[in-house]
């Protein structure tokens, strides 16, 4: 209904295919011509925006008196768990939280209370884990037998055991209780599935691959409302796919900004040995920030995002050492005079670059009240600095150590100077040493991004480019372990980062990081996952369907 590009979109999943280039900057598609005419036929689509706008807010209407009627803690949890599936709980922040803080207030009765199901108090537990309250796993031990370990009885209960395998996953490290009541629901969850019929058996498998707190909301939310059998009441999911289908709208627009941008910007003719992939920049701060509110931030982001690319390219494919060394010189004092000996695409990067800081720095000032240029000069002079280090290792044949390649590399990635500029641009204040001392709330989205995209750079054998990769650096440390131990070892080091990022997340302590960064944050984390799960063909069939239902696909 509301968007014309269907035409467009089979070229578009046509342009996903991977090249044989380097999977730390793959080419995610070709170059993007959007047309107008194929996003939306704006004379016919504004009239149709205003009629479900008008019905979208009698619908919240109905849903927020359904919710404040809501009886009894069994029936609020499940209300509460199914705005957050349909992703449309931002419209009732004020009532969750009252809703979080009588339960939590109530959390002994509702966990030792009967008849409390193991549904009931594993729901209880993650809604306010996740929700930043201090909730103890010692509400689960009411369901352990008198050896410690989970009742036999809990086994033949398949929604208890996907409540208590979704609670598992917030871990914060050393909790071994979530690690038994993993171990134990995954079990007895995958012996379900041979039993049951294919549509259950899928349900199933799509919990224990991709369970909730991994998984981008808005990401199962489209996949919800692709199942009728998903939320019995009408106007809440009438709700949510109205809200889905306002917001994609929403988001063709905003891609239409940055792609509009990088086309009048010349970066393109200048930089011709850079990717263009707007559509790839922008779904990160899709992603990132999905809360409609947060349109204009959408979009200046996806610049930051494409600055970190471009520099990738010019540090990774382009640049001569020599010229290297003087572009960070000239970065370091920010000084645009002092690129005249430099090649005519630096000195055009840095200028754009320099703009769109300038950009965002105007706009915090103006809606938060502080100039934050300085610091966001200082991230771009961080990342710049680490891409010179990883450029002499490579062209030394050098191999650094573990711990000194994870220093590096958590910059280049690149997550530390988006999420800054974010943090700024959400009204936060910085701190004195804020780059020298990233708060784990961005150092673990980065770790778990550089070990994810090196566990995809070992499945190509034709790089292009200067580039490293972990596993590398551990095989030499380790010359005893084959491919496969080191990749373990990988996996195993993204399970403890998650646990890291979980911890941050969900304490208190994190009070002066506002919701919204931290969903962002976490976010940026589970975006990896999408972003970088190559398949045997090193394709992205993930991105793929993503960027489908999100940007594309009518409900």
């Amino acid at each position: 209904m509301l968007a014309q590009c269907s035409s467009f979109y089979p070229k578009f999943l046509a342009s996903l295919h991977i090249n044989n280039t380097n999977p730390s900057t793959t080419h995610i598609a070709r170059p993007l011509q959007l047309q107008k005419q194929r996003i939306m036929k704006s004379d016919i689509y504004e009239d149709q925006l205003e009629s479900l706008c008008l019905r979208h807010s009698d619908r919240l209407s109905q849903v927020r008196r359904m919710f404040d009627q809501t009886r009894g803690d069994k029936e609020t949890l499940l209300f509460v768990d199914s705005l957050q599936k349909l992703a449309i709980d931002y419209h009732f922040e004020e009532e969750i939280q009252a809703k979080m803080q009588s339960l939590y207030d109530q959390r002994l009765t509702i966990s030792n209370g009967e008849p409390s199901s193991i549904v009931e108090v594993a729901l209880l537990f993650r809604l306010l884990r996740q929700a930043r309250y201090p909730i103890s796993t010692d509400v689960l031990h009411r369901f352990h037998d008198g050896r410690g370990e989970f009742m036999a009885s809990l086994s033949k209960e398949m929604n208890g055991l996907m409540s208590l395998f979704e609670a598992s996953n917030l871990n914060t490290g050393g909790e071994f209780i979530l690690y038994r009541a993993s171990e134990f629901s995954s079990h007895h969850l995958r012996s379900y599935m041979a039993s049951l019929g294919p549509e259950f058996a899928v349900a199933i498998d799509q919990v224990l691959e991709a369970p909730s707190h991994m998984t981008l909301q808005r990401f199962r939310a489209r996949q919800y409302l692709d199942n009728d059998n998903f939320c019995h009441d009408l106007n809440v999911r009438e709700l949510g796919k109205m809200d889905f289908t306002m917001l994609q709208s929403q988001h063709q627009k905003e891609l239409k900004e940055v792609t509009s941008w990088w086309k009048k910007s010349g970066l393109g003719q200048e930089l011709k040995f850079a990717r263009d992939q707007s559509l790839k920049w922008f779904t990160w701060t899709m992603t990132c920030l999905p809360n409609p509110k947060f349109s204009s931030y959408r979009v200046v982001l996806s610049k930051i995002i494409a600055f970190v690319y471009l520099l990738d390219d010019i540090f990774d494919v382009e640049g001569s050492m020599d010229d290297l060394h003087l572009f960070v010189q000239a970065i370091e004092r920010w000084d645009y005079s002092s690129m005249d000996s430099l090649p005519n695409y630096m000195r055009v990067c840095f200028k754009a670059l320099n703009n769109t800081i300038n950009e965002i720095a105007e706009i915090v000032l103006k809606e938060h009240g502080w100039n934050p240029i300085e610091y966001l000069k200082k991230s771009w002079i961080q990342l710049t600095n680490a891409f010179l280090v990883e450029a002499k290792w490579l062209s030394k044949d050098q191999v650094p150590t573990m711990d000194d390649y994870m220093k590096i590399a958590t910059i280049t990635c690149g997550v530390p100077a988006a999420l800054m500029h974010m943090y700024f641009l959400l009204g936060h204040r910085a701190k004195d040493d804020f780059c020298e001392d990233l708060p784990s709330l961005i150092s673990c989205p980065a770790r778990i991004l550089r070990l994810w995209d090196d566990l995809g750079s070992a499945k190509d054998e034709k790089q292009n480019g200067r580039d490293g990769s972990l596993l590398v650096c551990m095989m030499k440390e380790n010359p005893h372990w084959s491919l496969e131990v080191a990749k373990r070892k990988m996996m195993q080091m993204i399970d403890e980062t998650w646990e890291e990022l979980n911890k941050e997340s969900f304490s208190s302590s994190t009070s002066m990081f506002s919701q919204d960064f931290v969903r962002a944050c976490l976010n940026s984390a589970r975006m990896v996952r999408v972003m970088y799960n190559y398949n045997e063909e090193h394709n992205l069939p993930m991105l793929k369907e993503y960027i489908n239902l999100l940007l594309f696909k009518q409900i």
